[in-house]
């Protein structure tokens, strides 16, 4: 069976090491640990960035990260059932903003008229 061209295959069929990654990680209780994002389809993916500036433009310039070649990337999310590394995504969904406290309803104040 001819191998399809990386261009015409979805997901190409060699995998090419992305080199160094900027890895956005989050504060745990033994350390820093890698965030892991879901894929429109909903699959759980790791990401690294190309770049600080990619990283900050697409999840904020708080976010903490540190630095992983794509191989250890793999090699620590591959245990949690991840297979997939994302580089450089460009979508993101804006965080989850507070719900507005509910109003609660007044209650109806009786009127008495005098009519005289």
């Amino acid at each position: 069976m001819p191998e399809l061209l990386c261009g015409d295959d979805p997901e190409p069929s060699e995998r090419f090491p992305a080199g160094p990654l900027f890895v956005p990680v989050r504060p745990g209780p033994t350390g820093c640990a890698a965030r892991l994002f879901r894929t429109p389809l909903g699959e759980r993916t790791a990401v690294g960035f190309t770049s600080p500036g990619r990283l900050a433009a697409t999840l904020g310039p708080d976010q903490a990260w540190i630095r992983l070649a794509e191989p250890a990337l793999r090699a620590l999310t591959a245990p949690l059932g991840v297979t997939t590394v994302t580089v450089d995504p460009q979508l993101t969904a804006p965080a989850p903003t507070p719900a507005p406290a509910p109003v609660r309803p007044v209650a109806p104040v009786a009127v008495s008229l005098r009519i005289a």
